[in-house]
């Protein structure tokens, strides 16, 4: 596979390019919780649905690692976003 341009972005949510993702590589990460650790890619609103994939496979070419070898993250909850005004009105 070619060589991902360092500019792309990954993760939409977070605003994380490849060339973070190869940064927070070459400082230690080693999977993706690494990676998310350092660059908060999967850390969005889509926790990662979108980019994980992707954070695996640039894992993978930069560690000359197989894609096993990369990790998962764990899934959380889809959250949707409210105002501290909804929360106050809001009956407990």
């Amino acid at each position: 596979m070619a060589r991902l341009d360092d500019e792309m972005l990954v993760c939409r949510c977070e605003e994380v390019t490849v060339g973070e993702i190869r940064e927070a590589i070459a400082q230690g990460a080693f999977d993706v919780v690494g990676v998310k650790r350092r660059t908060r890619a999967g850390m969005g609103l889509c926790q990662g649905r979108t980019c994980e994939k992707l954070v695996q496979q640039i894992i993978s070419q930069e560690l000359h690692v197989g894609p096993t070898e990369t990790g998962v993250t764990s899934t959380r909850q889809p959250v949707r976003p409210i105002t501290y005004g909804a929360l106050a009105e809001a009956e407990w």
